[in-house]
């Protein structure tokens, strides 16, 4: 019982290390379009059944301070993100899993690279799926697991390649898990359109200068302890190390100076594209501490630490409190708090000199204080909400619960965002 009471804590870690690299690698308070849905109860399930869950989110935010315009512009943006995860065992010790999904997302901002309202790039859909494999050990407590996926829109292709390895005690009170993961992303060089120039390509033409690239290196380290019968403690680091193109093409940067150079200055002032250094290490380090209050209360705790090289020191804090109204319908009120330092590199509109090295007017790279408040309920009869026959075969299918969860998001830089996701829960023959 204490053992799979501690793997609790980090069993769900080779599953979200074959989860998708995130569409906006700036936002380190875990706020925006989830990179990947996670399964909300990755519980095991018998040989001979799949678990199926249908995971969807929508997410809205609203903000004056959008990078494409240097800093100054609408930030509007909505995503959709309809998602499959499949968990098939294949026999009592190997397992598969599966991520299939998409996110369709419409923006203000990037809207206004081309500076026309709705042009080609007000919206776009990106695709993704990822497949792991897990076996467990003769010793029945070391699991390995491997697994890789891809993902693509418009101006970005990704793939990736993770593998995990989990080892738990004999007592089953200690477990330590460490995975990797690679990313090798492709971008396609979108410019602003008064930046294009002939070498570059000019008017109203989709891309820009070419292509680049960008390869990411994760390494998860997990140590999990059970302390007492009714608090468990996990301590874990996620080493990043990125290298290639960490700026974006389309973000403008607006200078309070000017340059022969450069022209004569538009209405905004002189304008470049948001141009970082081409490697930056991350280092965080998170501890996450679950209490067993009653038999009907538990509360989890967790607070991590971040720096990088850019210069950005963060502390989040998050409570989550689940509570069982009944034996198979649970409340789980969450509050997350972040705080961070700016980027070196960041200055607001027209802030920066031309003769600065590096430049941005990303407010993700600012100096603010971040926010979330939300709500969730699981609903999971001992028998199931339903039963049903499947398409085809016949068979009877189970739907065993449902997961309903809203948050609502605010930061200093007025930054506001909602977010909805619902989990239906199956268990297929």
């Amino acid at each position: 019982m204490r053992f799979l009471l501690a793997a609790g804590l980090v069993l769900a870690l080779p599953v979200a290390a074959l989860a998708q690299g995130t569409p906006n690698p700036n936002r380190l308070d875990g706020s925006g379009v989830p990179a990947a849905t996670p399964v909300a109860h990755p519980a095991p399930v018998s040989v001979g059944e799949t678990d199926l869950d249908f995971i969807s989110s929508y997410y809205q935010q609203n903000g004056d301070h959008g990078a494409v315009e240097g800093g100054i512009g609408t930030q509007h943006l909505t995503d959709v993100a309809p998602t499959i995860v499949l968990n098939v065992p294949l026999d009592s010790v190997a397992r598969l899993t599966a991520n299939v999904g998409f996110d369709y997302y419409a923006s203000a901002s990037t809207d206004r690279i081309d500076q026309v309202i709705s042009s080609p790039s007000a919206s776009d859909v990106r695709y993704h799926i990822d497949l792991g494999y897990a076996r467990t050990l003769k010793d029945k407590r070391t699991i390995l697991s491997i697994g890789g996926g891809a993902s693509k829109e418009y101006d970005y292709q990704s793939f990736n390649l993770a593998g995990s390895w989990t080892h738990g005690s004999r007592d089953g009170n200690r477990e330590l898990s460490i995975g990797g993961q690679v990313y090798l992303d492709r971008v396609t060089l979108i410019l602003p359109v008064e930046l294009r120039t002939a070498a570059t390509g000019s008017g109203n033409q989709a891309h820009g200068s070419g292509f680049d690239n960008r390869q990411s290196y994760n390494l998860n380290i997990v140590y999990s302890q059970v302390l007492t019968k009714r608090l468990q403690m996990a301590v874990s680091t996620e080493l990043v190390s990125q290298r290639g193109l960490l700026s974006t093409p389309f973000h403008r940067v607006y200078f309070y100076d000017s340059d022969r150079a450069l022209g004569t200055p538009g209405t905004l002032g002189t304008a470049k594209t948001e141009l970082l250094p081409r490697l930056r290490n991350k280092f965080p380090v998170g501890l996450r501490l679950n209490y067993y209050a009653t038999d009907l209360v538990q509360i989890r705790g967790f607070y991590r630490f971040y720096n990088d090289n850019f210069g950005i020191r963060a502390h989040t804090f998050e409570l989550e409190a689940p509570v069982k109204v009944s034996p198979f319908f649970t409340l789980y009120p969450f509050y997350r708090y972040h705080t961070q330092t700016a980027s070196t590199y960041f200055a607001p509109w027209r802030e920066h000199s031309i003769y600065d090295e590096y430049y941005t007017s990303d407010y993700d790279l600012s100096a603010f204080t971040a926010q979330k408040l939300g709500l969730g309920f699981r609903y999971a009869p001992l028998y199931g909400l339903g039963r049903f026959k499947t398409p085809f075969g016949g068979r009877v299918a189970k739907f065993k619960s449902i997961d309903l969860r809203y948050g609502h998001y605010w930061q200093t830089t007025g930054l506001t965002a909602n977010i909805v996701s619902v989990d239906f829960g199956f268990v297929m023959p």
